[in-house]
């Protein structure tokens, strides 16, 4: 099972990465407009999570074509560990290498965004405080990586408890 694990969980990190990697410039540059980054960003995440699916197939497979629900899902809960660890680890690095200023061009654009759209002052107003916050948070490191976690595990665990529910399978009984 380790070797199912590690190879799917670091296919299935690598290719959000490499996707987050591609679009989160183009979002920061203005190339893709904010409100269509977040779409991009989810389906990225969700297309990576396919190697769950394929990952708990390979391991139903591999043991005779019969694996229980708890045993798929744990396949791939670790498979979502890994790809979660690995977008945690890529997310640090440009974060604090290449876009330390992430927060306030976030905050700038979402602002911007509000006031192009007509938003009330006061409505912006709340905006900009909990940006502000949301700043603060960015700058520790422990909250960086918590929210960082906690914004590609959920997708993760709901492909995982999908996945293990399509390829659970009984053994075949033989003919008597």
């Amino acid at each position: 099972m380790r070797k199912t694990v590690v190879k799917y969980g670091l296919i299935s990190g690598g290719i959000l990465a490499v996707l987050t990697a591609i679009h989160v410039p183009l979002v920061m540059n203005g190339t893709i407009d904010m409100s269509y980054g977040q779409l991009i960003g989810y389906t990225a995440m969700v297309l990576s999570f396919l190697a769950v699916f394929f990952g708990i197939r390979s391991y139903r497979e591999s043991t005779g074509g019969a694996i229980t629900f708890g045993k798929a899902f744990k396949v791939g809960i670790l498979i979502t560990l890994i790809n979660c660890a690995v977008y945690v680890i890529g997310w640090e690095i440009v974060f604090w290498g290449f876009i330390p200023d992430f927060g306030d061009k976030y905050a700038a654009m979402a602002l911007d965004k509000m006031r192009a759209e007509g938003a009330p002052a006061e409505e912006i107003a709340a905006t900009e405080k909990q940006m502000a916050s949301f700043k603060e948070w960015y700058k520790n490191p422990f909250l960086n990586v918590g929210i960082t976690f906690l914004e590609v595990f959920p997708v993760g665990l709901i492909v995982t408890l999908v996945s293990a529910a399509i390829l659970r399978r009984k053994p075949e009984l033989a003919p008597a």
